[in-house]
């Protein structure tokens, strides 16, 4: 994927003239010290990242952030050593390009208390939580309360109660660390140019929209020498409790951008899907059909796929009084109408990829560069970010259209929020075999 070279440049020498990283922030009783107060020299005056969960989305997003120029990878966590030890070739290698050192054999973690071990670490100031979804709440709330920034990749949680809990654990990092969510649609510029322009009025009055994730089938090894469970942990991607099923883990991007253009997240939906078309690989989804409504009585329809072959694609689109938009993954984005705008057209170098391995192109070409140089500038200014409780609103959007295909009727979203159903892995991380 290209990158924005420029501003990872602009970010870097901005980073090299800082005195300090942050403010001084005390999170549950832990104190967080800027990093520049303790070290001096250019190189050091990175942002230092701890990586939690080692997959290839992890991977990238770490990545991301080493090459805005403001920060660099200086621990690695994950339940596996395997993927352990590839990340840290990997990273090793990448920064021995920019003259860092490499990754410290002690600040490596591996198994089930990585998670605590990385978060505890005093040579970590942000760590990137790309550990199945089903941890998500668990880990986030051990990173917030060792004082640390945070990435937390989507979804927030794969429950009510846990994203509930992401909630309440947002309240207590409020203005104390950055505590970023990991939809960078939001920082994309033709996606950020066209919800401003909606927002501004380009469309009239919203009265309806549609919107679709239709993917191919994400193909994992078969890990046959692995036990029932390892296999559960390394393919959670199949699992239902493990992901949040495919319309809370992956579907989630489509549905946070029809709740930032609408401003609002859907007050009730109905939806049906199912399991034909798909391997025996699990129990997840592959496919939903859903109708969302938003406040004012915009019905938006959705589906979604996780298994057609040759096909791919990911958009949006709203019908207004003045004009209609499209914001696909790639292909026409902009409004037509009264009020006309396009951005300019650039071809996709890997369609099938983008879902799969976070590496976009085409309109998407620029989202993850700004998502981190975003998420380092909060951290270097001391202007933390808190996306808390909208990564919880987008993820219980998702859970609310779940929980409707699942039943088979209507939900809404007040009987949602009375939920009390924790989903239970059955999984003890201290007995794999």
């Amino acid at each position: 994927m290209a990158r924005d070279g420029k501003l990872g440049a602009q970010l870097g020498g901005e980073i090299a003239r800082r005195k300090f990283i942050g403010g001084v922030a005390a999170v549950g009783g832990v104190m967080f010290i800027p990093a520049g107060l303790v070290r001096g020299t250019a190189a050091n005056s990175a942002v230092r990242v701890g990586l939690l969960g080692c997959g290839g989305r992890g991977t990238e997003d770490a990545t991301n952030l080493v090459e805005t120029g403001g920060a660099r990878v200086v621990a690695l966590a994950d339940m596996f050593q395997d993927q352990l030890d590839v990340a840290r070739a990997a990273f090793d290698k990448m920064q021995a390009a920019k003259g860092y050192a490499a990754i410290d054999g002690a600040q490596l973690f591996v198994g089930p208390k990585a998670y605590e071990q990385i978060a505890h670490s005093k040579d970590v100031d942000a760590i990137v939580v790309a550990s199945p979804p089903y941890f998500h709440p668990e880990h986030l709330e051990a990173v917030i309360a060792a004082g640390k920034h945070v990435y937390l990749e989507k979804p927030v949680a794969v429950d009510v109660p846990g994203a509930k809990k992401v909630v309440e654990i947002g309240k207590r990092a409020e203005g104390k660390v950055s505590l970023d969510v990991g939809f960078q649609i939001r920082d994309c510029p033709p996606f950020v140019e066209l919800v401003k322009r909606i927002h501004g009025g380009a469309l009239g009055n919203i009265v309806c929209g549609e919107a679709h994730y239709l993917s191919g089938y994400l193909d994992r090894p078969k890990w046959e020498k692995a036990s029932p469970t390892e296999r559960r942990l390394r393919n959670w991607v199949y699992d239902r409790v493990l992901s949040g099923d495919i319309i809370v883990e992956q579907n989630i991007h489509v549905i946070d951008i029809c709740n930032w253009v609408l401003k609002a997240h859907p007050v009730k939906c109905a939806g049906t899907g199912g399991r034909s078309g798909r391997p025996a690989d699990g129990d997840v989804y592959g496919n939903y059909n859903v109708v969302f409504t938003y406040p004012d009585g915009v019905d938006v329809t959705f589906s979604s796929t996780q298994f057609a072959k040759g096909w791919w694609d990911v958009t949006e689109r709203f019908f207004g009084t003045k004009g209609t938009s499209q914001s696909p993954y790639s292909g026409p984005l902009g409004i037509w109408g009264d009020d006309p705008w396009q951005t300019p057209l650039t071809p996709a170098k890997d369609e099938q990829g983008f879902s799969a391995t976070g590496k976009f192109t085409s309109n998407l070409e620029f989202a993850d560069a700004e998502k981190k140089k975003a998420f380092v500038e909060s951290i270097i200014s001391g202007n933390f970010h808190n996306q808390a409780a909208k990564g919880a609103e987008s993820a219980l959007s998702c859970m609310m259209a779940r929980a409707a295909a699942y039943t088979g009727r209507e939900v809404t979203w007040e009987e949602q929020m009375k939920s009390q159903e924790e989903w239970d892995s059955k999984i003890d991380l201290n007995k794999l075999g």
